[in-house]
């Protein structure tokens, strides 16, 4: 009986030609904190934004991620570095506690959407707040803030629009895109 070993499997376009090509660089731009607090209205407004610089970008969701693939964090961390492999700007949107994420091997910009947890409880669409206090993340469940995020957005004094500004700015200084 023969043993099946599985390899990886190297692609017909090299990292190097695909960044040529698309004129950017893969990557993965992280934005974490707690539920509602409003890191999915940012990930969504700078996927707009990136396109219409025609920057090839995708934005990956706490919630759809969950409920169209799977629930675990080890898997979300793959998926989107193998978008960042194919040099698209990966904008992903989950609360990623425990600093799962500052352990990342492939380029990575983390953005913490600093939000207060009173804030956020005001602001709670889904009422996951309400309905789960006692067992939530944040609130029963530690959260651990990172320690050196790349970038730090305070959602009481930064809007939506200034967020992205700034973010689309650090790529451009890191030389993930240029325009």
């Amino acid at each position: 009986m023969c043993k099946l070993t599985i390899v990886p499997s190297e692609g017909s376009v090299s990292s190097e030609e695909r960044t040529a090509l698309l004129g950017q660089k893969g990557v993965i731009i992280w934005l974490t904190r707690l539920s509602a607090s409003g890191k999915s209205t940012i990930a969504c407004a700078l996927e707009q934004h990136l396109l219409h610089l025609h920057k090839n970008s995708y934005r990956l969701d706490g919630d759809n991620v969950r409920f169209g693939l799977n629930k675990d964090q080890e898997m979300r961390t793959s998926i989107s570095k193998i978008f960042a492999n194919s040099a698209s700007i990966t904008i992903t949107a989950f609360i990623s506690p425990y600093h799962i994420h500052e352990k990342a091997l492939f380029p990575f910009v983390e953005v913490f959407v600093d939000a207060p947890l009173h804030v956020v409880e005001q602001c709670d669409p889904k009422s996951l707040y309400k309905k789960a206090r006692a067992e939530f993340m944040g609130i029963s469940a530690p959260y651990e803030a990172p320690e050196n995020p790349e970038i730090h957005i305070d959602t009481l004094v930064t809007d939506v629009v200034e967020s992205v500004r700034i973010i689309t700015d650090s790529l451009m200084s890191k030389g993930y895109i240029s325009v």
